[in-house]
């Protein structure tokens, strides 16, 4: 509490998980300290492993779970070190403090012309639990100065993950370039910006300018925590009134002066940097090993021990199956003989699962389970193929009077099937009758057996049967119809023959747009009278 800087009166409610605070003592240890009672609506002893579930459910991609806010935080403290160019002096800056948000990123920008190194440790190595305050050293490659010898820019982002384990993830280095003339005129502004700021100071590369990528400011922090701040400039009178007769003088000698040269274009390119990584292993070689061989023998055992318990569960679920079963759908299917057999042996086994097969290797219960099924697979043989049968020989008796009917169409001359050839019918015919005497002596026999017999014919002879139909006869009776030529018309030496009808037709349409005879005493509109009338 107080690393959080918190009292005891802000403190509303406390909740207490754990088998430990069901001691009457500890409880009231609590309660003494906080001043208050103590809640234990949680079960103490699943709590904490629900909230692990919970946060992996989190985390996880492949579920969806309700938003909760769960701010983990570095439990030790986190410092960098790094030489300068000169190499007489070092600069130390703790980028993670203790209790720090996690996972959490920051960005720091040094100046350099070269490659440099930096090493990550524990500021604190009293409070660590580990032999090495040391995290590792990471060495920024390809550095290399600007092409006008000023030291470059290089952004090295550090990072905290979800695990709490601390790495510089990427790093980068800031490279002006010229434009070309395709550029906006916005990033002209912003290199003059650039060109207009005082010049750096020698002791800047022992700033770090620090970005929280959460936060999203960029403060300015030196190597002895004290943040420095520019202050913004001040803004230039650009009103006539305020305009004085010295800066009229100035801007008349400005316009006398002869136009200054463009400044050229800059653009501003991140070049990615390679980063080479030395953690400090807190464990030695030969002890790692020894764990991750050990690690590959839990999981193991643990796979053997998932197979047992698969087999054993295996042996139960077909005990309580088919003794239910046993006792409804198959017992048709089964002699009242076998049936009690049968009940008694799964009766044994059961009370050997919860005595002797306890806890007995997989092969036993392999083997317990291969002895219960040489008398349950047959009965549930029966009961499916009474199931499917029916419907096996309903499809066959369909497709056996579907290709009888076109044969019988064909003997009947119909236009449909006229096309086919005889002895192509034949076999169609002879096929049917074959498929059809087989079919009826398949079922009286299988009718003279009882449900507790293996049955004759299986469901799968008689979907075989319908595809050998279905094959010989389906290419015959969808033969398609021979296409039919159009007569082609009669030449003579001046044209084709027509019909009267056509020559009739032609006739009508030269005539079309001719005036009619002329009757007496029939005028039309258009003719003028040549009968003079005097009109009053």
């Amino acid at each position: 509490m107080e690393q959080i800087r918190l009292k005891v009166e802000d403190v509303s409610a406390v909740e207490i998980t754990g088998g430990t605070t069901r001691i009457p003592a500890v409880k009231e240890k609590i309660a003494k300290f906080f001043g208050k009672d103590v809640s234990t609506t949680l079960n103490a002893d699943e709590a904490v492993a629900r909230g692990c579930a919970l946060q992996c459910a989190i985390l996880s991609p492949a579920f969806k779970v309700r938003e909760f806010s769960i701010i983990d935080a570095v439990p030790f403290p986190i410092s960098l070190v790094w030489s300068h160019d000169s190499e007489v002096t070092e600069g130390v800056h703790e980028v993670f403090g203790r209790n720090h948000a996690a996972p959490f990123s920051k960005v720091l920008t040094f100046l350099r012309s070269g490659p440099f190194e930096l090493e990550a440790f524990y500021s604190d190595p009293q409070g660590v639990p580990y032999p090495e305050a040391k995290i590792g050293r990471f060495i920024v490659q390809n550095v290399s100065a600007q092409k006008d010898g000023e030291k470059s820019r290089v952004k090295v982002k550090v990072r905290v993950n979800t695990h709490g384990i601390f790495t510089i993830s990427t790093a980068s280095m800031v490279e002006k370039v010229p434009a070309e003339n395709s550029e906006l005129p916005s990033v002209e502004a912003d290199v003059e910006c650039q060109n207009q700021r005082p010049p750096e100071n020698p002791e800047a590369e022992k700033n770090v300018q620090q970005d929280s990528s959460e936060a999203g400011t960029q403060p300015q922090v030196q190597t002895d925590g004290q943040q420095t701040s520019q202050s913004p400039p001040s803004p230039e009178l650009t009103s006539e009134e305020n305009k004085t007769p010295d800066a009229d003088k100035a801007n008349e000698k400005k316009v006398d002066q002869p136009p200054e040269a463009k400044k050229p274009k800059i653009k501003v390119v991140n070049v990615e940097l390679p980063v080479e990584a030395n953690l400090v292993y807190q464990l030695g070689r030969d002890l790692l090993n020894m764990y991750i061989e050990t690690e590959g023998k839990m999981i193991m055992q643990d796979k053997l021990e998932k197979e047992r318990n698969d087999a054993k569960n295996a042996v139960e679920e077909y005990v309580y199956e088919f003794r239910d079963k046993l006792c409804g759908p198959y017992e048709k299917f089964i002699c009242e003989q076998d049936h009690q057999k049968f009940l008694q042996l799964l009766t044994k086994t059961e009370d050997w699962l919860y005595e002797e097969g306890e806890d007995q290797a997989k092969q036993a219960y392999v083997d317990k389970l291969e002895e219960l099924m040489k008398i349950g697979t047959p009965i549930k043989v029966r009961f499916q193929e009474a199931e499917e049968r029916p419907k096996a020989f309903e499809e066959l008796g369909q497709r056996l009077q579907h290709y009888a009917k076109i044969a019988a169409d064909f003997r009947k001359s119909d236009e449909k099937y006229n096309h086919i050839d005889e002895s192509e019918m034949k076999k169609v015919e002879k096929s049917v009758n074959e498929v059809m005497e087989w079919m009826n002596n398949v079922m009286n026999e299988q009718a003279r057996k009882s449900l507790d017999q293996d049955p004759v014919i299986c469901a799968q002879e008689i979907k075989a049967k319908i595809k050998e139909l279905n094959n010989t006869c389906e290419p015959v009776v969808t033969q398609p119809k021979p296409k039919i030529e159009s007569p082609k018309l009669e030449r003579t030496p001046n044209g084709p023959n027509t019909d009267k009808k056509e020559d009739d037709l032609d006739q009508g349409k030269n005539n079309f747009g001719a005036e009619p005879p002329h009757q007496n005493g029939e005028c039309y509109p258009n003719e003028k009278s040549s009968i003079n009338m005097d009109l009053d």
